[in-house]
């Protein structure tokens, strides 16, 4: 029975048809990349080689329908999970009306050319006028690959993607309904309604619900299972309210966009699993479904094919040129919009499919076997347009990206960023290296440097083997978020010693370190070892104290000192907080004097978080009881702090433990002290360990 399982095709063996298709993930990928076509392609024709109108080697069985129905609902989710909200809010109203525009270009010439071209019928025009108008982002993988989520164009096609879809389904459920006998009034005012109190559940009780499981549980499995059950619950009422899952699934990556970081462990499993399995299955399944023979056996399958393809991509095009001259886009930015919206798999498979089961009075089917076939020929048509499409146009965003970088670093004479994190405390390392992971320039991709130092004592050994852990567990969490860490473990004389040591011969620019926890009554505020770092280093220094998971915090208060706008830092931490506000996608409010508020708007207004910003004049930047009053257990406040010499320094620093101690105790709390430069007579020296000497 086992040979036979193996040996007759097509083979029905569970366990071997998922062998077989992970060698199709597995080798597809590789031989493509030779032949320079698009990964998502050869996924396609490797579908339409093994399924029953090709080799018929396998069988498309209900693992194609299971894993296929996740693919799709992944791609949908990760295009509203990666969406850079900010963009999108600047974009809505230019995606909502290329979403419109789009649907009536769409449905008019489908209309026109089912009417004109094929002969068809009113009804049968309008459910295909539906079919030509949706599009699905089957080549947005190809996007996140090339990390341009963020562009303009990608947005914009995006927010018009759930518009489009949006009216096509409605077109869908209207034509189903008349033939199901729901065309009463009432039948559509209740959908309506449904609807409509979906969404706002969706949008308001998410997040809630996702808040509260993110702050409780950290475990990586348990929130990437949570993340999925989210999807799929999503998806699940939407079709239960009679729209289709896919709208449920982008709906509720909209409003988890805000609570995932785009750069952080829980983002990297979601999408690696997503790319690995469960999207190639889509794609493999579609394939499957297409019937090459059926072009070639006469009748007029192969003329419906024809002309459903051209007027398909034809009307995608144009739709695109009247967007990029409406919003005055350049020309690749076209390309985008075009290669985005050009392919055609989900809602017009669920539309085809519909209109072939509805059975007209005369015994036919609104939706023959020609357009059935015809529609399948379509999809591989569009969806390799699409792809060779988006591949192109992102290539040359990433030239021009990668130009513009390299331009804008030439003839710099700073140090490259480098950011160093001790790790001393096994409980605080998660959330020190995920604020690390979130102020770190991805463009530059370096490693970051995660330490651990052994002093000369009793136990010497032990704290050396727990230094190694922290070490693995720093290394592992950066692992998650696809970031490399150089772990360094060394001896010293004091700890102290050890992070100004290994910071000066790692050429770090900056550190994030924990915030000490007073041992006594009589112990200093900040602790004897980050008083001696403070001491001994110039560079930017972050202490952090997070009370809850760093990735879950909702807005960030900022303190800044009169004349702070004088620091040599003052661009660089405006830029690390301005990154951090936006892979969480929060509100960042700066606190200052209206002198230097107003540097702070214009230093601020060129970095990621310029929409997310907001700013509020206070008399006294120290008064942190204002700030206390806006603040929430989500929240974090950082205080923007300087070292005794520097220009920003004041004598209410001296006060400031005890101020932060008095309003801030309870809550997240950074306090940064901005990069100086180093006074020539001021010299590193291991004669004190603490490095209280003074210049």
């Amino acid at each position: 029975m086992f040979h036979d399982t193996v040996t007759t095709l097509p083979i029905t063996d569970p366990t071997w048809i998922f062998f077989l298709v992970l060698l199709i993930i597995l080798f597809a990928p590789m031989i493509l990349e030779r032949l320079r076509i698009p990964h998502i392609i050869g996924m396609i024709l490797a579908g339409v080689a093994i399924g029953e109108y090709g080799f018929n080697i396998l069988e498309r069985d209900s693992s194609f329908e299971l894993f296929g129905e996740v693919g799709l609902y992944y791609i949908m989710f990760l295009a509203g999970l990666e969406m850079d909200m900010e963009d999108f809010k600047k974009n809505k109203s230019k995606g909502i009306i290329f979403g419109i525009l789009s649907f009536i270009i769409r449905f008019g010439i489908g209309m026109w050319s089912c009417m004109k071209l094929l002969n068809f019928g009113l009804t049968t025009s309008i459910i295909m006028g539906c079919m030509y108008a949706s599009h699905t982002l089957i080549s947005y993988p190809i996007i996140s690959r090339y990390g341009l989520s963020k562009l303009r164009s990608v947005n914009i096609t995006i927010g018009g993607t759930i518009i489009v879809d949006t009216l096509a389904l409605i077109g869908l459920a209207i034509i189903s309904g008349m033939y199901k006998g729901d065309t009463s009034g009432m039948f559509w005012v209740m959908m309506g309604i449904k609807v409509t109190l979906l969404t706002a559940f969706i949008i308001f009780v998410f997040p809630i619900i996702a808040r509260v499981f993110f702050r409780n549980y950290s475990d990586n499995i348990m929130q990437f299972v949570f993340v999925l059950s989210m999807v799929f619950l999503g998806a699940g009422l939407m079709q239960f309210v009679g729209m289709e899952g896919i709208l449920g699934a982008f709906l509720t990556g909209i409003v988890l966009n805000r609570l995932i970081p785009h750069v952080s462990p829980l983002m990297n499993r979601l999408e690696f699993v997503g790319n690995a399995i469960f999207i190639p299955y889509f794609l493999i399944g579609v394939g499957m479904m297409i019937d090459v023979n059926a072009l070639f056996t006469g009748g007029s399958t192969l003329k419906v094919a024809v002309i459903m393809t051209i007027v398909a991509i034809g009307s995608k095009w144009i739709g695109a040129f009247v967007t990029q001259k409406l919003f005055g886009m350049k020309k690749n930015e076209r390309n985008m919009v075009f290669g985005l919206s050009s392919a055609s798999a989900a809602a017009t498979l669920a539309a085809v499919l519909v209109g072939h089961q509805i059975v007209m009075e005369n015994g036919e089917r609104l939706i023959n076997d020609d357009v059935l076939n015809g529609t399948i020929v379509m999809i591989l048509f569009s969806c390799i347009i699409s792809s060779l499409a988006t591949e192109r146009s992102a290539r040359k965003f990433a030239l021009e990206e990668k130009l513009q970088f390299n331009d804008t670093k030439e003839g710099e004479d700073e140090l490259p960023e480098q950011i160093l994190i001790p790790v001393a405390n096994p409980e605080t390392t998660e959330n020190l290296m995920n604020l690390a992971l979130m102020i770190r320039d991805r463009k530059l991709g370096r490693p970051l440097v995660a330490l651990s130092v052994v002093t000369d004592n009793k136990n010497i050994q032990e704290r050396k083997q727990q230094g190694e852990k922290n070490l693995e567990k720093a290394a592992m969490i950066a692992a998650s978020a696809d970031v490399k860490v150089t772990p360094v473990s060394r001896y010293d004389l004091s700890v102290a010693c050890g992070i100004i040591h290994s910071a000066e011969e790692y050429n770090a620019t900056n550190l994030v370190i924990g915030l000490h926890w007073k041992a006594n009554i009589i112990d200093s505020f900040f602790g004897k070892l980050t008083e001696g770092v403070l001491k001994g280093t110039c560079k930017e220094v972050m202490i952090a104290r997070y009370l809850v998971p760093s990735t879950t915090i909702r807005k960030i208060h900022v303190a800044v000192p009169p004349q702070a706008e004088y620091e040599t830092g003052f661009v660089k931490w405006i830029d690390h907080l301005s990154r951090m506000a936006s892979q969480l996608g929060c509100g960042i409010c700066f606190y200052a004097e209206s002198g230097t508020l107003n540097y702070l708007k214009e230093v601020a207004s060129k970095y990621s978080a310029a929409g997310l910003a907001s700013y509020t004049v206070m008399e006294f930047w120290n008064d942190f009881y204002t700030i206390q009053e806006n603040m929430q257990d989500s929240h974090l406040a950082v205080v923007v702090c300087a070292r005794k010499g520097s220009i920003s320094y004041d004598n209410s620093f001296e006060r400031l433990p005890s101020l932060l101690s008095k309003y801030l105790h309870g809550n997240n709390l950074i306090v940064l002290y901005p990069e100086q430069i180093r006074p020539e007579e001021v010299h590193i020296s291991i004669s004190d360990p603490l490095g209280h000497n003074e210049a």
